[in-house]
């Protein structure tokens, strides 16, 4: 199964209270496809500047990820820099230069309309739905967005929904989204208007996921170190839909069990910057952690 993904691609500036980062490579797109990469072939379409490092583009090529969809436009790199304090939930944006993405028209190319699996990451909704529309024959379509979208391009973000299977998005933005105060009463809503899934990530509270009349909530890993978030929630939407890509039955079970995927390779993308991290993650480390995830809440019934 194939999975595609449209995003950014960025070099990132980032400083937490336990180090910096310098022009390090980051963007939706990049995390995802590393994440993903993990279990299927992923095929990437974003855009890159002039100035972007080779050895960037040799590290992607060197994971099962298809760059024929790769614009390099004529400029710089989107580039954003930011700080965390002590709240790592929270990201204080320093710069952004949008440069080369500010004008980014998604072009997809023919071999690869036919993905499975589709992941719309947060760009302007009228061109996620774009893209949604020239995928083929999808298996599921998921996408994200985020605040600025919600307030600036509300109703474009309304119909793009429409063709959505699966929505992943934080509480605040479920909220926002929703216009209502109860995430269980914001997720009956947005489930009324297209996608029959909605994953709330909540950060270090885990994962809550709406499907129908069902509830799961799935806790964060606790870790002793965590050096740097940026990249989380994508990263988690890439093991999400890398587990799904691998799955013949898209049901609840694998849902719940894509979740934890999810979660478990953003519980390691954390532990470092970039994705210094993930550049030595085995496979073998993702299921050690994966059963850890399992005992985490695993309680027996109670004797009758």
């Amino acid at each position: 199964m194939s999975i595609l993904v449209v995003g950014s691609i960025a070099l990132d500036s980032v400083e937490t209270p336990f180090g910096t980062a310098e022009e390090a490579l980051g963007g939706a797109a990049v995390y995802f496809s590393y994440a993903a990469s993990f279990f299927n072939r992923v095929r990437l379409v974003g855009v890159i500047g002039e100035d972007f490092p080779e050895e960037h583009l040799r590290l992607l090529e060197g994971r099962n990820i298809d760059l024929a969809g790769l614009e390099r436009g004529h400029g710089n790199t989107f580039r954003w820099k930011g700080r965390y304090d002590y709240d790592l939930n929270e990201a204080h944006t320093l710069d952004t230069q949008l440069n080369v993405f500010e004008t980014f028209a998604p072009k997809i190319p023919d071999s690869f309309k036919d993905s499975d699996f589709v992941f719309l990451a947060n760009i302007q909704p009228g061109l996620q739905l774009q893209v949604a529309e020239q995928a083929t024959s999808p298996r599921i379509i998921a996408c994200d967005t985020m605040n600025f979208w919600i307030e600036g391009a509300y109703d474009q973000l309304r119909e793009t929904l429409k063709s959505v299977d699966i929505l992943i998005i934080n509480d605040a933005e479920a909220r926002e989204l929703a216009r209502e105060p109860s995430l269980v009463k914001a997720a009956r809503q947005i489930l009324e208007w297209g996608p029959t899934t909605l994953v709330v990530k909540r950060g270090e509270f885990g994962v809550l996921m709406f499907h129908g009349s069902s509830v799961f909530s799935a806790p964060a890993y606790p870790l002793e170190d965590v050096f740097d978030p940026t990249g989380a929630g994508d990263t988690f939407a890439g093991g999400f839909m890398g587990y799904l890509s691998t799955q013949e039955e898209i049901n609840e079970t694998a849902i719940r069990q894509a979740i934890i995927f999810g979660s478990t390779l953003a519980s390691f993308n954390v532990e470092d910057f970039s994705l210094n991290r993930m550049k030595t993650l085995e496979m073998q480390d993702i299921l050690d952690r994966f059963a850890e995830f399992k005992l985490l809440s695993h309680f027996e019934e109670i004797a009758s």
